[in-house]
């Protein structure tokens, strides 16, 4: 059940106790279909650059994502495992949102957060967040899907994990993602999706700081994916915490050395 949500119950313009609100966005020449392309593809769409089209739809989906933050929260998910390696000792209530039935390890979680939209339909955002230095890796954008397919989009979400995602409060997902995001930048790092911002008003307004201790027991921990440049990506936290104050983990294969590893 998605939070005693009655999803056939969706008035057809807009969700249970949202206010009604008319956005007039200044689009200038970008055209509302604009909204749905990217910047490179907009701009050919209205015969500018790059760099001229990508703050106005930035500016498009920001707005529509404030309307967004109106329509009532159908649910949020937590990708099991999430805690691990984090403290949150003024919620430990916030324990219990978490499963032992994984074998994850911890560093990455997921935040799936779906909103209602018009027309009776469902609107779901992603977040990939590494909790232990990065912050948002990646951002699926709001997407609108139907009811219907909301279980099914969900199961698929979190495929990747162990077991199923975890129904959570919105606020335990605002701390995770948005106190991930703090941390990140204290450490030198900022949003690594630019889908990110206009994503942000899926979660609604959060005023900080977090309550979540992030990194590995305290510790920045960099965990090196397969397309990052790892000594590059090494020197921000050498700089913001020193070198030997944090740690790392690079992915060696057979007949590399570590210095071949780190690029």
């Amino acid at each position: 059940m998605l939070a005693g949500y009655d999803l056939a119950a969706m008035p057809p313009e807009r969700a249970p106790g949202s206010r009604a609100r008319t956005l007039t966005p200044p689009y200038t020449s970008v055209d509302d279909s604009t909204r749905s392309l990217t910047p490179k593809a907009g701009a050919r769409h209205v015969g500018l650059r790059p760099s001229e089209v990508t703050p106005l739809i930035r500016q498009i989906a920001a707005q529509r994502e404030a309307e967004v933050v109106e329509r009532a929260l159908v649910a949020c998910w937590v990708s099991p495992g999430w805690s691990r390696g984090l403290a949150f000792p003024s919620r430990p209530e916030w324990a219990a949102y978490d499963t032992d039935e994984t074998e994850y390890e911890g560093g990455l979680a997921q935040v799936v957060v779906a909103r209602g939209a018009p027309r009776g339909r469902v609107s779901i955002c992603h977040f990939l967040v590494d909790v232990f230095c990065l912050g948002v890796k990646s951002v699926i954008p709001p997407r609108t899907i139907s009811p219907g397919d909301v279980t099914r989009h969900v199961h698929v979400s979190f495929s990747a994990f162990d077991a199923l995602g975890l129904e959570a409060p919105l606020e335990l997902a605002q701390h995770l993602v948005f106190g991930a995001v703090d941390y990140a930048r204290q450490l030198g790092f900022e949003p690594a999706d630019d889908d990110y911002q206009a994503a942000m008003g899926h979660l609604g307004t959060w005023s900080g700081p977090s309550a979540i201790v992030f990194g590995d027991s305290g510790k920045p921990v960099y965990n090196a994916g397969p397309y990052n440049n790892p000594r590059a990506v090494m020197e921000t936290p050498e700089r913001s915490c020193g070198a030997g104050n944090f740690g790392f983990l690079i992915p060696v294969q057979d007949g590399m050395t570590l210095s071949d590893a780190l690029g």
